[in-house]
Parts: C-alpha cells; sequence; structure tokens
C-alpha cells in the first residue's frame, strides 16, 4: 500500500514574527530562538477545515490521476474540525462530490493524525473493503490560539495537505508503522471547553477555555522521548537500522525537538526534513506539507525509505517507515 498523489494548501496570508511583535510581549529572536519558526499562514476569517481540507484533496486527486469515482474510503484527521458534528469527512465529501456509498469518517490523533488515518486507510485496503482511500489532514488552529499566551500564540499556522494511497508494486509502500498514546497526560495539551465536559457557557468563555492550552516545558522531554522511540520501534519492525534510511520526515512543531530526536537516532541533518520556519506547526497537517515540498525540492526519490514521525495531543505518538514508489505506480 503506497502515496501515488499528494495535495496541499496553504493559506496566502502570512505572518512573520515582527507582524507578531505588533501584537503580543515577544519577539523575532526570541521566537526563533526557542522555535526555529520564522513564519506561519493564516486562513481567512470564513474558512473552516473543510474548505482547505477540500482544496488540498482536489489536489492529491489529479496528482494521483485518479477519478474522483474511484475512491471508496475519506479519513480526515483535523485538531479543529469545522464543528463537532457532523464530521468534516461529511462536510469534504459533499464539497469534492464523492460517491455516496463510500466510507467518510474523522480521526482524532491531534498532531499524530496523518500518523494514524495512513496507518488505518493501508488496513481498509488490506481488508479488501476499500481499494482507494483519501486521506486529508486539515488545520485551522488559528481559530483557537490564545492571543493572551505568548507561549502558544506564535507556534501555529494553518494549512492542509491530502493524499491518496492505494495498492502499488511490490516492495513500494508502507513497510511498517508503530503506534502509542498516554491518556493519563491530556492535560498537557487540550482546549478544555466545547465538549460535554465543559459545554459552553459564560463561565469557559470567562476563563478562555475555548483556546489552545500547553504545557510546553513538560511536553518537550515527552515529544522527544517518544519520537525516538516511535521510529526506533518501526525500524525495528521492517528490519532495518537508521543507516538504511535515506530522509526523516518529522512532525514540524520545534527545531530543538526535531534535532534532539535526530541527534538521539543518529541521523544527520542532511538526512532530516524541516520547514517549519515558513509554516511553524500546522499539526496533522505538517507532514503531507513536508512530503510535497520534500518531493519537490529532490530530496525524496523513487526507492528511497522514507520514516515519518509524529507527536500531539491525546497524548499520542506515532512513526511509520515506507519505501517511497507510489508515485511511478499512478496510472497514466
Amino acid at each position: 500500500m503506497g502515496i501515488i498523489g499528494i495535495g496541499t494548501y496553504l493559506p496566502e496570508k502570512i505572518i512573520t514574527n515582527h507582524d507578531l511583535e505588533k501584537l503580543v510581549d515577544t519577539s523575532d529572536e526570541w521566537i526563533t530562538t526557542r522555535t526555529g519558526i520564522k513564519e506561519r499562514r493564516f486562513a481567512d476569517k470564513e474558512m473552516a477545515a473543510s474548505d482547505l481540507g477540500t482544496i488540498a484533496a482536489s489536489r492529491a486527486i489529479l496528482d494521483a490521476h485518479i477519478k474522483k469515482e474511484e475512491i471508496d474510503l475519506l479519513i480526515v484527521a483535523a485538531m479543529v474540525p469545522d464543528m463537532l458534528f457532523p464530521s468534516t469527512a461529511c462536510l469534504v465529501q459533499g464539497k469534492l462530490g464523492l460517491r455516496k456509498d463510500i466510507i467518510a469518517f474523522d480521526l482524532s490523533a491531534a498532531c499524530s493524525g496523518f500518523i494514524y488515518a495512513l496507518e488505518v486507510g493501508r488496513q481498509f485496503v488490506l481488508s479488501g473493503n476499500c481499494k482507494t482511500v483519501l486521506i486529508i489532514a486539515s488545520e485551522v488552529i488559528s481559530k483557537i490560539i490564545d492571543w493572551e499566551d505568548r507561549n502558544t500564540c506564535v507556534l501555529f499556522g494553518d494549512g492542509a495537505g491530502a493524499v491518496i494511497l492505494k495498492e502499488v508494486t511490490s516492495g513500494s509502500g508502507i513497510i511498517s508503522s508503530y503506534f502509542g498514546c498516554d491518556g493519563e497526560l491530556a492535560n498537557l495539551l487540550e482546549m478544555p471547553a466545547g465538549g460535554s465536559r465543559f459545554p459552553a457557557s459564560n463561565e469557559t468563555i470567562r476563563e478562555r477555555f475555548h483556546y489552545l492550552k500547553m504545557k510546553g516545558n513538560e511536553l518537550f522531554k515527552i515529544a522527544v522521548k517518544m519520537m525516538f522511540h516511535s521510529v526506533k520501534e518501526a525500524l525495528k519492525r521492517a528490519e532495518i537500522s537508521h543507516k538504511d534510511v535515506d530522509l526523516l520526515i518529522p512532525h514540524q512543531a520545534n527545531i530543538r525537538i526535531i534535532d534532539a530526536v535526530a541527534k538521539m537516532l543518529k541521523f544527520p541533518k542532511e538526512k532530516v526534513f524541516i520547514n517549519l520556519d515558513k509554516y511553524g506547526n500546522t499539526s496533522a497537517a505538517s507532514l503531507i506539507i513536508a512530503l510535497k515540498e520534500a518531493r519537490e525540492e529532490g530530496r525524496l526519490n523513487e526507492g528511497d525509505t522514507l520514516v515519518t514521525t509524529a507527536f500531539g495531543a491525546g497524548l499520542t505518538w506515532g512513526a511509520n517507515v515506507i519505501k517511497w514508489g507510489g508515485l511511478n505506480n499512478r496510472p497514466k
């Protein structure tokens, strides 16, 4: 099972660190040193996750050279969906005009969403229930940023990515995966209100519970540890070593996390793809955006062994080992 098409959408509006200096008590030097981020994209106010995701999906379908009628499974990973219900996947199905007899659902794993969705889609194909899977990761995190919290408001950006997953030539595609979670630490990264625990009220608005809350210092060490562990386990399951890997694409959250993970894995800088300086943390969408750019820049080529890894709210984490080559298996 492999990726035969990729599409992305990045909003046109660019917010630089210098722009943020005018909004909160921060500086370009402070943000760059601690995160590696220089700018990020924000979607227009009227745009929601389904809007960004639909554009990315349309581009992935074109890139895969398939007809939208071939899609029989749609999975959407979105940390900030259009609404609690109906699912963003159903909204995208309607916007794209996909068949009405497909399976469509949302998957909630925050920044690990694409890692999880890729394996779920793979299992549907392996079971014989589906042949062509559309996976979307669409994030509009700017809608839940707390501008009174300078430690988190500088980190995130909006964007969407989509891939088409289909059976490919033997030897290519997803080789192995590894996942984990720890719900006992869920309070380290959350948006408390809006669900059944804290439904919307004057109090939740007053307490700013509808904004993202993150305990960054505590998350840092856990993120490094679990992303390292995930990659090691995924490589073990694939029966290869770090020396066999051509490119590591980690979740684009923080340059210090990425550098620490790469160092522990003994990956040289030239084998690690980084673009968070341009987009910030786009949650689940970050890996697809990075995948597309790595391919376009010639960093990811036919036959390469790729490792993707992510860590997010939940807490969730995981990694995939992929033999790149699906795009050469597209219909002509």
